[in-house]
């Protein structure tokens, strides 16, 4: 099968002036900034843009600049990113932060070179940032341009191979508009999120590359791109306890590297445990229950291994090993990793509020 390589050439003047009747309205692109396409960037790996926009509007009303973000306290920080996964990303943009305010005077680097120094930032990233806000003419290769481009020179290549990934970014490259580089780039992103979309039948009929498609007119269109066939997810069972003491709750850290490195979770051990083994647990944590009741099953994909949960209630005395004891207040200020999801709402339920607390000690008192 022959690839078509120069049809992306061919899509640049019909896709630019698609993109300007067909762009999204996007709060990074009405007010643009490095920082802000920055943050838009780390925060849309892996991660739609719908969900992505109320957690970008927060963030950007707490830390608006890089030097804010620098200086956030990390559990602030982790908490702005509640919900959104993969916190590592958040650990690293608080890091390159840092390291643009101490090397950079506090501005992101224009270079694409510079920029891939930065923590966090990857070849897309950098060539986002690069491109959008400085004029440089980097292609930002994702899952998008991969498959637009795919399917446009009908190329039968395992889009998943780094060989291949450079072979796309070469050939993307050449074919980028040097004048408007990061408005090619983001019609490109466009293209692929609205109309040549993965999943399915693309949407032929809007692509404003149907006439030189090369898939559209082999019928290869639901065909390409080729991707290797993903290993199958690793099933984990655990138990998660949420114990409560005196009107407070028990967390712990987890350890700094790993899955969910450095996060506050839940005291929780590998098995689906039964009311006997769960007791058991407790007692080698030096814990007396009082009660033990179960709190439901749970279920968290992550990208190479699912946690399928149960959890426990229990009412103890004693300390636990590390556990930190934390009270209603508290509680709201931690970001609980979204793997935790039900039992953060189950763990709400258990505490008691500002106002029962106040009501419960005037009652003593009296």
């Amino acid at each position: 099968m022959r690839e078509h390589w120069e049809n992306l050439e061919a899509l640049r003047e019909p896709l630019l002036a698609w993109y300007g009747v067909h762009r999204r309205i996007l709060p990074w692109r009405e007010e643009l900034s490095p920082y802000r396409t920055w943050v838009s960037e780390i925060m849309l790996q892996q991660t739609r843009v719908s969900a992505v926009l109320p957690y970008f509007a927060r963030f950007m009303a707490e830390l608006p600049d890089v030097r804010a973000l620098a200086a956030a306290p990390e559990e602030r920080l982790f908490k702005l990113w509640e919900g959104l996964g993969y916190y590592s990303r958040a650990r690293n943009l608080r890091r390159a932060a840092q390291l643009v305010v101490e090397a950079y005077g506090g501005e992101l680097p224009q270079s694409y070179a510079e920029l891939r120094r930065l923590p966090g930032i990857g070849d897309y990233t950098a060539s986002a940032i690069a491109s959008i806000n400085f004029g440089a003419p980097e292609p930002a290769v994702d899952g998008n341009l991969l498959r637009v481009a795919a399917r446009l020179c009908s190329c039968a290549q395992d889009v998943t191979d780094a060989r291949v990934k450079r072979l796309f970014r070469e050939k993307l490259a050449a074919a980028i508009d040097r004048d408007s580089p990061g408005a090619w780039n983001q019609a490109m992103m466009d293209l692929g999120a609205t109309a040549c979309l993965p999943n399915g039948a693309p949407l032929c009929g809007d692509c404003p590359g149907r006439a030189f498609c090369a898939a559209y007119r082999e019928g290869l269109t639901e065909t390409l791109p080729v991707r290797a066939e993903k290993k199958p997810r690793r099933a984990e069972e655990r138990t998660v306890f949420l114990l409560v003491r005196d009107g407070t709750l028990a967390v712990r850290q987890r350890p700094e590297t790993g899955l969910l490195a450095g996060l506050t979770e839940f005291p929780n051990v590998a098995g689906n445990l039964d009311e006997s083994a769960a007791r058991i647990v407790l007692a080698q944590w030096g814990l007396a229950a009082q009660s033990l009741a179960s709190c439901g099953a749970a279920k968290h994909v992550f990208t190479h291994i699912e946690w399928q949960m149960k959890g426990y209630f229990a009412e103890v005395t004693g300390e636990g090993p590390n556990f930190r004891w934390v009270d209603a207040a508290e509680f709201e200020t931690l970001a609980i990793p979204s793997a935790f999801r039900h039992y953060t709402a189950v763990a709400r339920g258990l505490l008691p509020s500002r106002a029962d607390a106040r009501a419960t000690s005037h009652k003593e008192g009296d």
